[in-house]
């Protein structure tokens, strides 16, 4: 796998509380915000690794799933 090959993994984000900050930051020299999704409690998204997206932040409590575990963030 050479450095420009894009995996797309994906991550399943599961809300524990109300108002999970979900955030979508770019790929590239310059890495800034792109997305943002507020999730309250029980719901899910499923977000994607793209050519566009190189990290996500999770601010709140949730339960994050991946095809490397799974990790639990603590309330702000």
């Amino acid at each position: 796998m050479d450095k420009h090959t894009i995996t797309n993994d994906y991550v399943i984000i599961k809300a524990l509380d109300d108002g999970v900050n979900v955030i979508g930051l770019t790929r590239g020299q310059d890495t800034r915000f792109h997305h943002s999704e507020k999730l309250d409690k029980g719901e899910v998204m499923i977000a994607q690794f793209t050519d566009h997206t190189s990290a996500i932040k999770v601010r709140g409590k949730s339960q994050i799933i991946s095809a490397y575990g799974e990790v639990f963030s603590d309330s702000k």
